[in-house]
């Protein structure tokens, strides 16, 4: 049983030739992954997509004609970035129109991973709802405080939308292993060997020596999974394919998903070639059934300014000049805003110093110019904008000691202070178990296009 996988995300764009070349390599299924939570919880919370729809609209348009010449199913998990139930939808409308456009009577089954906060809430009064490690503290009034919140699908549920013999299954969020294992362990495929390859796999080409060369195959049977990288450049190796365990996981030999573990110590990864590798002796083990839950919620709103400081002098003591700044603007915004200092942050990153690692950093050299990054985050947008005007003085004249010359600096843009809006942050980190896997989720099938 052969899974096509065109890529690591829809909107990373891939290799046309080598998905030509999956396709003629007659595949079982077209599995693609929508996204994730890397970029941030903004998405979530928004429930939007962070592909642009253009882009997003032009690689599924090609996958739907792959779909059509193939004849076989096309999956994708995690739609539009977060898989909230308003990017599943976002996604069918793109489809629904180029159903239209290129002319193809299509079967969609959605599979919405939404979950209400009054049936979370129920799971946590019936003890249902286990913290993840380091997740923070959650009650009823954080779950409802949450704008979205979904719960990560397994194979049951992806299998479920197959079943109804869609053409094309739009999966809310899912774990990214699910797309790709639910057919062959469907097809009784070694469920150790479809879970490992889906692990691998889930990236696309990242399991190989050319990442960004995008397409991979992979055919699951009765013992376990061979990978072969279709990008002209692109090879398989023993190295590549085993240290993908290490993507984003924490244990090199254990994996978790709804319904049990996988477990990858046993494994024996062979080259077949100068390309494939071939992969035995992953186990699988059940366990209890849970889904992950993820929620994002306001944080509150935000309004950034930059400044850019190239006097030597200012440059070389940036850090202490944007703390004074930052002390002086916190007890002047809580003089004149009526708000409590633990209710607004101020942030002064220094972009060219230590913007990313802050205090971690160790090349700490003095580079020709900083951009000093001034973040507010209060309560409401008003608030925010009020203390990113206070700041606006002083990141266009502070001095670094009170006896010297009024300095001025640049603000690259005008108005300085620049709304961002609403801040979210993740705030459900646990796990939640279900006697019934789809309990947790619904399936809605419809006919779009025209033949």
């Amino acid at each position: 049983m052969r899974v096509l996988i065109p890529t690591g995300a829809l909107g990373l764009a891939y290799d046309r030739a080598a998905l030509a070349r999956g396709v003629a390599n007659r595949p079982d299924i077209i599995a693609v992954d929508g996204g994730s939570t890397d970029s941030g919880p903004s998405y979530l919370g928004r429930g939007v997509s962070k592909y642009s729809r253009a882009t997003t609209k032009a690689e599924w348009r090609d996958l739907m004609l792959a779909r059509a010449e193939a004849g076989v199913p096309l999956v994708i998990g995690t739609a539009g970035t977060c898989g909230a139930d308003s990017a599943v939808d976002w996604l069918f409308e793109i489809t629904r129109e180029l159903a239209e456009e290129l002319g193809q009577k299509v079967k969609v089954a959605r599979l919405y991973s939404g979950q209400s906060p009054d049936t979370i809430a129920a799971a946590m009064r019936a003890g249902r709802v286990t913290p993840l490690s380091g997740a923070p503290l959650a009650d009823e009034d954080l779950v409802r405080s949450c704008t979205n919140i979904v719960a990560l699908a397994g194979v049951e549920q992806i299998r479920a939308a197959l079943d109804t013999g869609a053409d094309i299954v739009i999966a809310g969020r899912t774990t990214d292993t699910a797309i790709i294992a639910a057919l062959p362990i469907a097809r009784n495929c070694d469920a150790g060997g479809a879970w490992h390859g889906a692990k691998v796999g889930e990236c696309g080409a990242l399991a190989t020596t050319n990442p960004a060369s995008g397409v991979i195959q992979i055919d699951f049977d009765e013992r376990g999974f061979t990978l072969e990288p279709l990008g002209a450049t692109a090879r398989a190796t023993p190295y590549t394919v085993s240290a993908h365990m290490l993507y984003e996981n924490t244990d090199p030999y254990i994996l978790h998903e709804p319904g049990g573990h996988l477990d990858v110590a046993a494994s024996r990864y062979i080259a077949l070639d100068d390309r494939r590798v071939r992969v035995e002796g992953s186990v699988w083990v059940p366990g209890r059934y849970t889904v992950k839950l993820e929620g994002a919620r306001v944080a509150g709103y935000q309004v950034v300014s930059l400044t850019l400081l190239r006097d030597r002098r200012y440059v070389a003591n940036a850090r202490a000049w944007a703390e004074d700044i930052a002390r002086r603007c916190r007890e002047v915004a809580v003089d004149r805003t009526g708000l409590a200092e633990a209710e607004f942050t101020i942030e002064m990153r220094l972009v060219g110093q230590d913007a990313t690692l802050g205090p971690l950093e160790t090349g700490r050299t003095v580079p020709v110019e900083v951009g000093v990054l001034a973040i507010v985050t209060a309560p409401t947008e008003a608030q925010a904008v009020e203390i990113g005007k206070i700041l606006n003085p002083y990141l266009l004249h502070h001095a670094l000691t009170e006896d010297e010359p009024m300095p001025t600096f640049a603000f690259p843009f005008s108005p300085a202070e620049m709304a961002r809006g609403a801040g979210y942050e993740f705030c459900l980190h646990h796990v939640m178990a279900l006697d019934d896997p789809m309990a947790a989720f619904r399936l809605q099938v419809s006919e779009v296009g025209h033949g």
